[in-house]
C-alpha cells in the first residue's frame, strides 16, 4: 500500500521531538485519500505533546477521545460540536481532492490531501509558534507560519480561508493548548523508566540493545568499547510508539564473536526517569539471559510493524517538507482541526 521508506519518513514527521522539556505542542492531522483500499477516506487525529487524544474517521463519523483528561478539558457538548465540524469538513475536503486531481489532469490512481496545523508554546519563555501546512501527494501546496503572532511565511495563500486560518493561528490554538496541558499534565509529566534487553538472532547477527516502555520520548542509547563511545558499525533506529502512550527504540551493533571476547562492550541507556544510567554488558551470558526473560525478537518486530501501520494509516504520504516545518527535530511531543 505504502512503500516502507515513505512510512519511515512520515514517522519522523509524525513524531517530532522538541529540544526543551518546557515546550508543549498541539497538533491536528487530517488526511483524505483517494483510491487507497481498506483505508477510511478521511482521518483526523489530535495530538498533545505527541500523544493522540482524539480520533475521527469517515467510517465511524464521530470523534473518539483517546485520553480520559480530554473529557475534563472541554464542556459536555464539545465533542458533539467537533464531530459535526468534522462531518462538514470531511465532505468539503473530498471536493478539494477531486479539484486537485482535475487540476493535475488525474483520473485515477492513489492520491492524498493532507493538512497539519497546530502550535507550540514554551511555558518558560512564553514564546509561541503556529503553523498551517498543506500537501497533495506528498508535495507542499500551502504553508503558513506565525512566531509570537507574527506571520513568518506564506506560500500560495488563498484569501477564502485566510480569516479562519488567522483566527486559529492567532487566537484559538494557544489557549486551547494551554487548557489541554493543564488537564493532561498528570499524563504528560509522568516518567516511566525503560526496560533494556540485549538480543541477538545468532552469533553472526548484529546485537540489538532494545529499550521499551519508557516515557517521555527523549532517550539516549549508545555503545561503548572498553569505556569509549563507538559510532562505527552502529545503527540507531527510530523512537517508535508502543501504542499505549509509551515508546521503544533499538540500537544495533555489528561485532564479531572474537572482538566480543577481546573487548568489553556495553550499551548505555540514559533517560530522565533514571537516577542512574542503565548499562548492559555485552556477553553471551547476558544475551542468553535477556533472550529468556526479555521480549523475543519476533515480538519486537511485530510491535514495530504495527506502529508503522498505524502511522501509515494516519499519514499515508511522503511529505517532503520543503516548507521548513522540520524546525523541531528532537520531542515528546496532524487539513482541518476537529476543534478549530
Amino acid at each position: 500500500m505504502v512503500k516502507m521508506e515513505r512510512v519511515i519518513v512520515l514517522l519522523s514527521l509524525y513524531h517530532f521531538c522538541l529540544t526543551s522539556a518546557a515546550i508543549n505542542s498541539l497538533r491536528y492531522v487530517c488526511t483524505t485519500s483517494w483510491g487507497i483500499p481498506d483505508v477510511p477516506d478521511f482521518i483526523s487525529v489530535g495530538m498533545l505533546d505527541g500523544q493522540p487524544f482524539s480520533y475521527y474517521d469517515s467510517n465511524i463519523r464521530r470523534i473518539i477521545p483517546r485520553k480520559a483528561w480530554a473529557f475534563k478539558a472541554v464542556d459536555p457538548h464539545y465533542f458533539e460540536r467537533a464531530t459535526s465540524h468534522c462531518n462538514r469538513e470531511q465532505e468539503g475536503i473530498k471536493g478539494n481532492i477531486t479539484a486537485a486531481m482535475k487540476k493535475f489532469k488525474q483520473t485515477g490512481g492513489m492520491h492524498t490531501l493532507q493538512n497539519i496545523h497546530g502550535c507550540e508554546w514554551d511555558d518558560e519563555t512564553g514564546s509561541t509558534y503556529s503553523y498551517d501546512l498543506y500537501a497533495y501527494d506528498g508535495e507542499d501546496l500551502q504553508a503558513f507560519y506565525m512566531k509570537n503572532m507574527k506571520l513568518q511565511q506564506t506560500v500560495t495563500a488563498d484569501s477564502a480561508q485566510s480569516e479562519q486560518r488567522k483566527f486559529f493561528m492567532t487566537e484559538a490554538c494557544i489557549p486551547e493548548l494551554k487548557n489541554y496541558v493543564n488537564f493532561g499534565k498528570s499524563t504528560l509529566k509522568r516518567k516511566v523508566p525503560p526496560e533494556v534487553t540485549l538480543l541477538q538472532k545468532d552469533p553472526s547477527s548484529p546485537v540489538t540493545c532494545h529499550a521499551t516502555g519508557f516515557y517521555p520520548k527523549l532517550i539516549t542509547v549508545s555503545w561503548q568499547r572498553d569505556g569509549e563511545d563507538i559510532y562505527e558499525d552502529v545503527e540507531l533506529g527510530e523512537t517508535l510508539p508502543n501504542g499505549d502512550g509509551e515508546f521503544q527504540i533499538r540500537s544495533s551493533l555489528r561485532v564479531s564473536p572474537e572482538d566480543m571476547k577481546m573487548h568489553n562492550y556495553t550499551c548505555t541507556v540514559q533517560h530522565s526517569s533514571l537516577q542512574q544510567d542503565v548499562v548492559k554488558v555485552l556477553n553471551v551470558e547476558a544475551i542468553l539471559t535477556d533472550r529468556e526473560n526479555g521480549p523475543p525478537v519476533a515480538v519486537i518486530i511485530s510491535v514495530v510493524t504495527a506502529a508503522l501501520t498505524v502511522i501509515a494509516v494516519v499519514g499515508l504520504i511522503l511529505w517532503k517538507r520543503k516548507s521548513g516545518y522540520s524546525k523541531a527535530t528532537t520531542s515528546d511531543n496532524d487539513a482541518s482541526s476537529a476543534s478549530s
